[in-house]
């Protein structure tokens, strides 16, 4: 029986990319090549961790992703299968790490500011916070290849993980250290416009002052409606297209980075 072809490839241990998040990746670019198809099905986790050199809890990290993402599910005794695309999913969960990862480029982020703050009453609404509820305000520019694409504002309540720090954003997810304390998005609204770039956010993404960009809000919530995260971004409109895709069964949507 021919091996599967996701036991050939190899972790790298040097990586800023969380290993979970590799392996995410690599399963993501077999899927969307179609090396692996729908109702194909993906090594045990025996064989992940032993072929990969990785500990289970990777493993299992990595597959709760795929599975979020309704990329693979998995049958009671049978294994972990390839999705079929058409069916719904059953929640949301969007990383950065992942998505580029999952197109074969090198992600990176640099942390520009960080701090424990409590919002106005503009920030509350949208949060559904009461207000004087501290939250976590950090704002980070998220780079492809080591080149900047998004400058990124993020809002936390601080209830959700107290003891946060500075240092601890810089070397970890923070979607995986809320994984870890059973955070785990359910549902999200998006939004996307057109905007121009002032001074200040041209020189964080590297381009001329007046540079097109798209401005992306997102509002995240866990599966008992509570909103967890509230996230503004400016995006580099000369390196992303936004592309969709309608059929009976439903819509896609994929943000594609040039």
């Amino acid at each position: 029986m021919e091996q599967n072809p996701i036991l050939h490839t190899t972790l790298s241990l040097d990586s800023d990319i969380p290993l979970y998040a590799q392996l995410v990746g690599i399963i993501k670019r077999n899927i969307s090549t179609g090396v692996l198809a729908v109702g194909a099905l993906l090594p045990s986790e025996a064989e992940l961790c032993r072929c990969l050199s990785i500990s289970r809890n990777t493993v299992r990290q990595a597959i709760g992703e795929l599975e979020d993402e309704g990329l693979v599910v998995r049958k009671r005794g049978r294994g972990t299968f390839v999705a079929d695309p058409a069916t719904n999913r059953r929640g949301v969960r969007y990383s950065f790490t992942t998505e580029v990862s999952s197109m074969g480029k090198v992600p990176s982020s640099t942390l520009v500011d960080f701090a424990v703050e409590i919002p106005g009453a503009a920030i509350c609404k949208k949060m559904e916070l009461r207000e004087g509820t501290p939250v976590y305000c950090f704002t980070r520019v998220r780079n492809v290849d080591g080149e900047p694409l998004i400058l990124e504002t993020s809002y936390y309540p601080q209830y959700i993980y107290p003891n946060l720090t500075r240092d601890m954003l810089q070397t970890h997810s923070f979607y995986s250290l809320l994984y870890h304390v059973g955070i785990v998005p359910f549902a999200a609204d998006e939004s996307y416009e057109a905007v121009i770039l002032d001074d200040h956010r041209s020189i964080l993404l590297g381009v001329e002052p007046g540079s097109c960009a798209f401005f992306h809000q997102r509002l995240t919530r866990t599966e008992d409606g509570r909103i967890y995260e509230y996230t503004r971004s400016y995006i580099r409109g000369d390196r992303v297209r936004l592309d969709v895709h309608m059929q009976k069964s439903g819509m896609s949507f994929v943000r594609a980075i040039d």
